[in-house]
């Protein structure tokens, strides 16, 4: 496996190339934020397992390769590492597709793990079967292009959630999800009907050592709803429960929403 390191402190990116290299990776290094997008081949977005970006380079930040790298649909995990210690720098890294933050000075058996944890984990969701939904959908809602769930495939109303190619198609319109909005979606659809708390949600999304907080999921869901909601300010699939967290209805009735749960 291939991963890319864009560091511009050289101690840094040599110590980071020798230690995966020790753990059996192959490793390139870019110094800048272009040599970084000149070494992501644009035909081949399985080139690279992962990438760790720094966000303070020269020329180019890592805001910007990273915000570049999802515009091309580069869906490959990213590993934020960056002296910025900010809450505001965190949700921007997490707001622009970043994977997992990290700030430095760290520790090496921490990143990696982290490095371990983010390519298994995106390997094997899009190996998974996703569950079969709890009823079909409508009939007028079906069309002879848009099959029913299948293996590697979840459908709800009007959507389908591709496992293998981390994509949601709405209609004909569709959005690549980077690997923690497709892990939180599965989530959601593994544990439909449940009221699920931020916590939960937080311990089996994100990786135990993610510098993250609960306010980071609302961020998540928000933009979920963007994507799968009819009318994302009146959501009906991925609802809010007051003072707990979210509950996931892929075929909602009024029968199931509850005073408790509410439209944020």
């Amino acid at each position: 496996m291939r991963i890319l390191v864009v560091e511009d402190e050289e101690a840094i990116a040599e110590g980071l190339k020798f230690n995966f290299e020790q753990e059996g990776y192959e490793v390139v290094v870019a110094t800048d934020g272009h040599e970084a997008l000149a070494a992501v081949s644009q035909t081949d977005t399985e080139e690279f397992a992962l990438i760790v970006l720094d966000l303070m380079l020269p020329g180019l930040s890592g805001y910007e390769v990273l915000r570049e790298l999802r515009q091309k649909l580069v869906m490959t995990p990213v590993l934020v590492l960056s002296a910025r210690t900010l809450s505001e720098d965190k949700i921007l890294a997490f707001d622009l597709g970043g994977d997992q933050y990290m700030t430095k000075p760290f520790a090496l058996r921490e990143i990696l793990s982290r490095v371990k944890s983010l390519i298994h984990r995106h390997q094997s969701i899009r190996s998974s079967t996703p569950p079969v939904p709890v009823e079909p959908a409508p009939a007028a809602e079906q069309t002879s292009s848009t099959p029913g769930s299948s293996p590697g495939r979840f459908q709800f109303g009007r959507v389908i959630v591709n496992f293998q190619t981390f994509q949601v198609s709405v209609g004909e319109r569709v959005h690549s999800l980077t690997t923690l909005e497709l892990e939180l979606l599965k989530y959601f659809i593994e544990h439909q009907g449940e009221v699920l708390s931020r916590t939960r949600i937080l311990n089996h999304v994100w990786d135990e050592h993610a510098e993250v907080t609960t306010r980071t999921i609302d961020n998540f869901v928000l933009r979920l709803r963007k994507l799968i909601e009819p009318d994302p300010s009146k959501p009906v699939h991925i609802l809010s429960v007051r003072g707990t967290g979210y509950r996931f209805l892929p075929f909602p009735s009024s029968q199931d929403v509850t005073d408790e749960e509410v439209a944020e």
